[in-house]
């Protein structure tokens, strides 16, 4: 019974962060839908299931961090951080306006809970591989989380940090994948494949798990503490539909930056309900 309060809990905040991010886009008529919909399940399980933080105090020494490697999609973390507590909803109302602390990719400097600034794709993995380095050689036992595109992965210092993640065998260390197979104007695989992912981490020394990104239990499983202490680092493929929740969006890539006007926003809203 408590996990399925846990997991409704959730899925209520996953449905107001895709209104509230779908607003503030529109209002902008600026963002990454639909990236920020395949990615919010998982970020929504990870802050009211997972992570253990307080947003009184931003800066607590062993709280957990995650990084957003994929900067690009906003609307998923910013909502959640207010979700969470780290600030007024009021301030979701000032998404990529001039002087806005809320800019088209997370600033740590302006941002309580941001924990460094991502928008270059591959840079997140490297920075989330450092924190766990250092809370390994501090005796610390926080975990750290990085979500990644799929599509990032195609940059080679993603590969560089894993291979360092699986030779130090660095166990507080999860990485997400949202496996939407989708990046900017067409398909991963068309890109260039990633196929088999999960081997490939394997191979590099990690555990390697496939999910519905998109299954609310499912990921409390996979993500759950009792996975820690498998003296490997954790590599989460969530599976997941661009734009879910929103029939116009689901798996068009067009959507990777588009912006909606006043009649798909109005579609939208009806849907996500």
């Amino acid at each position: 019974m408590l996990k399925n309060n846990t997991v409704q809990t959730i899925r209520d905040k996953a449905l107001w962060m895709r209104r509230r991010a779908f607003t503030m886009v529109h209002d902008a008529q600026l963002g990454h839908p639909g990236g920020d919909f395949s990615a919010i399940d998982i970020i929504a399980t990870l802050y009211f299931g997972v992570m253990h933080y307080d947003p009184t105090k931003p800066g607590l020494e062993n709280r957990d961090r995650f990084i957003m490697s994929k900067g690009h999609a906003t609307g998923a973390l910013y909502t959640a951080l207010c979700a969470a507590g780290y600030y007024p909803e009021e301030w979701l109302d000032t998404y990529m306006q001039p002087n806005s602390k809320l800019n088209g990719h997370p600033n740590r400097n302006y941002l309580p809970g941001v924990e460094t600034n991502t928008g270059p794709l591959g840079h997140g993995m490297p920075v989330a591989l450092g924190i766990a380095i250092a809370a390994q050689i501090s005796g610390q036992d926080h975990r750290t989380f990085v979500l990644t595109g799929d599509g990032e992965l195609q940059e080679g210092s993603n590969w560089e940090a894993a291979m360092t993640a699986g030779h130090r065998k660095l166990e507080t260390l999860t990485l997400i994948v949202d496996r939407n197979r989708l990046q900017q104007g067409m398909g991963t695989e068309d890109t260039n494949g990633l196929d088999p992912l999960d081997e490939k981490f394997r191979a590099f020394g990690w555990e390697a798990v496939m999910v519905d990104g998109h299954d609310i239990g499912a990921l409390l499983d996979v993500l759950a503490p009792a996975r820690i202490g498998k003296g490997r680092p954790l590599c989460v493929i969530a599976n997941t539909v661009k734009g879910k929740g929103v029939s116009f969006m689901e798996n068009k890539a067009s959507w990777h930056h588009g912006v909606p006007n006043a009649e798909q926003y109005r579609i939208a809203l009806e849907e996500l309900v």
